[in-house]
């Protein structure tokens, strides 16, 4: 067992600790959509017409989406066909069996702990985002994660149109103990990039994480912008960024949607981050959002903890989100 597997198994109080998190995290939403599916369900024995167009709307308003929405009523249309006979009460379990084949189907692994690929050192991650959706925050609890596992840690606060996000970036660096590659603000964003991968290489760190510019005047220039990033730290290393991590407020419903696609066209985005999951009844935006981008959902914020920037587990997301 090496020194990180050594520091990220969980205990057994650590797990409970993160399941008992998700449950309160995910509350809302539950809470939600439960109520809404027993009002709709009330004084029906079978899964008719009226039943799967009730619970239409109720996907749509825990902003499901309405194409990932329109694809689970259509499966759940040819089990009601297959099996002929179907009660209200089987209707649960069916939409849980349903749910879970589509995260599989969608490029969500369950991440088990935070690693990273052993033949890359340091391993670059560009996190991109607008701002308000806590992508700052989400940098420093990842950065506090990585570092516990005794993972040597730079952040590049390349976010430099806002004082804000670099003085916070700096916060989090002194709290968790990690270096902050900072030129202040209104300096060149590359240039900051540049400086944080070249400082990664030579203190031999595991990581690299690099904020960006949550919003630029134009698509164009959001896409400008990212690309001359890339470009200036592949001068280091050749194959970074690694991961390009975009950070989605979950809370935002339908415009976390809009977001991922202006920067799935502004850049090549390899994973997701779906935060302040604790403060909505919009948590089926995961599952729209996972099944529409077919981008791996890799992180779920559910609180203000560090510890409450959990790993996706698309198992027990589901096995929660059913939990009465």
């Amino acid at each position: 067992m090496g020194l990180f597997d050594f520091f990220t198994k969980k205990t057994k109080e650590q797990v409970q600790e993160q399941e008992e998190s998700l449950d309160k995290g995910l509350e809302k939403t539950k809470q939600n959509f439960f109520s809404k599916l027993g009002k709709a369900m009330i004084g029906k024995s079978t899964v008719d017409e009226e039943v799967l167009d009730e619970l239409e709307e109720i996907l749509i308003a825990s902003d499901v989406g309405v194409t990932t929405t329109l694809k689970i009523i259509k499966r759940i249309e040819a089990r009601v066909a297959q099996d002929k006979y179907m009660t209200t009460g089987e209707l649960d379990r069916i939409l849980r069996e349903e749910i879970a084949k589509l995260l599989s189907e969608n490029n969500s692994q369950d991440i088990r702990n935070y690693n990273i690929p052993d033949s890359v050192r340091p391993y670059v991650i560009m996190v991109v985002g607008v701002n308000g959706v806590g992508k700052t925050t989400t940098i420093g609890k990842l950065a506090a994660q990585f570092h516990k596992g005794g993972k040597k840690v730079v952040l590049g606060a390349a976010d430099t149109f806002r004082a804000a996000a670099v003085d916070q970036l700096k916060l989090w660096g002194q709290r968790v103990g990690v270096p902050v590659i900072s030129h202040g603000m209104n300096t060149d964003p590359a240039s900051v990039a540049y400086d944080a991968v070249k400082q990664g290489v030579e203190l031999g760190a595991d990581v690299v994480i690099v904020d960006t510019a949550g919003r630029l005047h134009t698509k164009v220039n959001l896409m400008n912008e990212l690309s001359k990033i890339k470009r200036v730290m592949q001068k280091v290393i050749p194959a970074a960024p690694h991961e390009v991590l975009l950070v989605l407020d979950g809370s935002t419903g339908q415009n976390a949607f809009i977001q991922a696609q202006e920067f799935t066209k502004a850049t090549e985005v390899t994973a997701l981050a779906i935060t302040k999951l604790d403060g909505t009844a919009k948590g089926g935006v995961v599952i729209g959002i996972s099944d529409q981008f077919k981008i791996p959902v890799k992180y779920i914020g559910v609180g203000e903890k560090v510890g409450d920037l959990q790993l996706f587990d698309k198992t027990k997301f589901v096995d929660t989100l059913f939990k009465r």
